[in-house]
């Protein structure tokens, strides 16, 4: 099994990383592997809805990491997003990645995900509230904790001194795990998927 984790902090040693690592660890205490994407500070191109994914599934921007990482996320088990906190939501660029990551990739329902945020101080929940609705529109598992999936600090050691923080990112890494292998157990005993319908659009313009 293995879980695919996206930071979408420019910082690859930050706050977000920290918070990532303490789920990564948890993972692999339970026996799960993990990859880590770093968006890193390129520019990343916004979505803008030309519809070449459908035709050709993949997106029309390749300057980035988004066909790839959609390519590793349908191979991987399960899904963790963090991001830092800079107007009280997620960063521009992890948005805009996961516009078009969800847009143009597919094959995601049913796996688990998490999203997860770091700030000094507020807009955390707001943060992982838009993230998760990637995952509920995918059909994706929310994977919860014991608190609000946040942590807090301005350096990577005072991210790790908030205890509550860390001990939140180890328990979604353990609960992750827990949901992963019963998935496995219950393919394994038999237990089929559930069977998706056709998607209706409904337009309320008459």
């Amino acid at each position: 099994m293995k879980v695919l984790l996206i930071n979408g902090s420019p910082h690859g040693a930050g706050c977000t990383y920290t918070a990532l690592e303490e789920v990564a660890r948890a993972l692999h205490e339970d026996g799960v592997e993990t990859e880590l994407i770093q968006i890193g500070t390129g520019a990343v191109h916004g979505c803008i809805g030309c519809g070449h994914c459908k035709s050709a599934g993949c997106c029309v921007f390749t300057d980035d990491q988004v066909n790839e990482a959609a390519a590793k996320l349908r191979e991987a088990d399960g899904l963790v997003v963090g991001s830092p906190v800079y107007y009280a939501s997620p960063n521009g660029s992890i948005l805009a990645f996961l516009d078009r990551l969800f847009m143009s990739g597919g094959g995601f329902r049913l796996k688990p995900a998490a999203a997860i945020a770091s700030a000094r101080r507020a807009g955390t929940t707001a943060t992982v509230d838009a993230i998760n609705k990637y995952f509920s529109l995918s059909g994706m598992p929310i994977i919860s904790s014991n608190y609000f999936h946040v942590i807090h600090g301005n350096t990577p050691d005072e991210a790790k001194q908030d205890e509550e923080g860390m001990q939140t990112m180890r328990t979604i890494g353990h609960n992750m795990a827990w949901l992963l292998k019963c998935i496995e157990a219950g393919r394994g005993a038999g237990v089929s998927e559930p069977v998706a319908e056709g998607k209706i659009k409904t337009n309320f313009i008459r």
